[in-house]
C-alpha cells in the first residue's frame, strides 16, 4: 500500500500536466513501465538513436517489456515509439525564447511619460484614495502580480487583498456597505479570461469601480474597466505558456501605489498646516 501511494505522488509529480512524452494524456503505467517512462524522459537525446535490445539492456528489463510500453503510447513498436520520440524532441528544441530585449522595456518607460499614460494613472489614484478596500485579481503570471499589489499596497496606504480562488470565494456575496466603497484591480496579460470578466459584470452591477493592468487597451477586460492602463510591449510564449513580461505591471503598480501616498501624504501635510 506504502509502496502504491509513493508510486502516485511521483505520478503526479511528472504528469501533472497532464501529458506524457508524445501524447497529450495521461497513461496509466505499472511500477516497470514508470521505471521505463521515467529512464526515457531523462534520457531522450540517446533514446531516440538506440535499438530496442539495446534499451532493455540499460533499464534492464526484457525487449517484450519495452513493447507491451510502447504499446500504451499507440505505437505498433519500438521503431515507430522512436520516430515519434524523435518528433517530439525535435518539436521541444524548435520551441525558443529570445533573450530579454532591453529595448522592449526602454519603449515601455519611455511612453509612461506620455499623457494616456499619465492621465490613467491618475484616475486610477483617485479610485484608489476613494476606496475602503482594494481587491486584486490575477490568473496564471498575474496572479502572482496580484497577490505582490495586495502586499505592496497595504504596506504603503490600505489593507489591501488577494482573491486567488474566485469559485470559493465569491465577490458577489460582499454587502453594499463594502463593495459602494470598494474597487478592483484587475491584472491579465491578453485581457480575455472569461472568469474575470464575469467577476468584472458581476461587480459593475454593484457600482464596483474597476482598474484593469492590461497589455493591449482593446481586450475585453480593458473596455470594461472605469480605468485601463495598457503597457503594449511583445507577446511571448513558451509551448502552452505565457511568459510575456511582466516587468510593466510591476511598474504600474507600484507607480499607482506611490502616487496614492504621496498625495494622502500631502493632504495630512494640508490638514496639519490649517490646524
Amino acid at each position: 500500500m506504502c509502496n502504491k501511494s509513493l508510486h502516485d505522488n511521483i505520478m503526479m509529480n511528472i504528469q501533472g500536466d497532464d501529458k506524457m512524452l508524445f501524447l497529450e494524456h495521461e497513461v496509466e503505467l505499472t511500477d516497470t513501465e514508470f521505471d521505463i517512462y521515467n529512464y526515457i524522459s531523462a534520457n531522450i537525446e540517446s533514446v531516440i538513436y538506440m535499438r530496442v535490445r539495446e534499451l532493455a539492456e540499460v533499464v534492464h528489463y526484457s525487449t517484450t517489456t519495452i513493447l507491451r510500453f510502447c504499446r500504451k503510447f499507440n505505437c505498433a513498436g519500438f521503431a515507430e515509439f522512436r520516430v515519434k520520440l524523435r518528433l517530439f524532441h525535435d518539436t521541444q528544441d524548435t520551441i525558443l525564447v529570445d533573450r530579454a530585449d532591453e529595448s522592449t522595456y526602454i519603449d515601455f518607460l519611455q511612453r509612461t511619460t506620455q499623457a494616456t499614460y499619465q492621465d490613467g494613472i491618475n484616475q486610477g489614484v483617485e479610485i484608489v484614495k476613494e476606496a475602503e478596500m482594494v481587491i486584486f485579481l490575477g490568473v496564471g503570471a498575474s496572479k502572482v502580480m496580484a497577490q505582490y499589489g495586495a502586499m505592496y499596497f497595504s504596506s504603503l496606504f490600505l489593507l489591501s487583498l488577494h482573491i486567488e480562488d474566485l469559485m470559493n470565494h465569491p465577490l458577489g456575496y460582499l454587502s453594499e456597505t463594502l463593495t459602494h466603497k470598494s474597487c478592483l484591480v484587475i491584472l491579465s496579460v491578453d485581457g480575455e479570461n472569461q472568469e474575470l470578466i464575469r467577476t468584472i459584470h458581476q461587480m459593475k452591477s454593484k457600482n464596483v469601480k474597476i482598474i484593469s493592468i492590461t497589455n493591449s487597451s482593446n481586450s475585453t477586460i480593458a473596455k470594461l474597466s472605469d480605468v485601463n492602463l495598457a503597457y503594449y510591449i511583445n507577446k511571448e510564449q513558451y509551448g502552452e505558456a505565457n511568459i510575456t513580461s511582466q516587468l510593466p505591471a510591476l511598474y504600474t503598480i507600484e507607480r499607482i501605489g506611490k502616487q496614492v501616498r504621496y498625495e494622502l501624504n500631502q493632504i495630512k501635510k494640508e490638514q496639519l498646516t490649517k490646524s
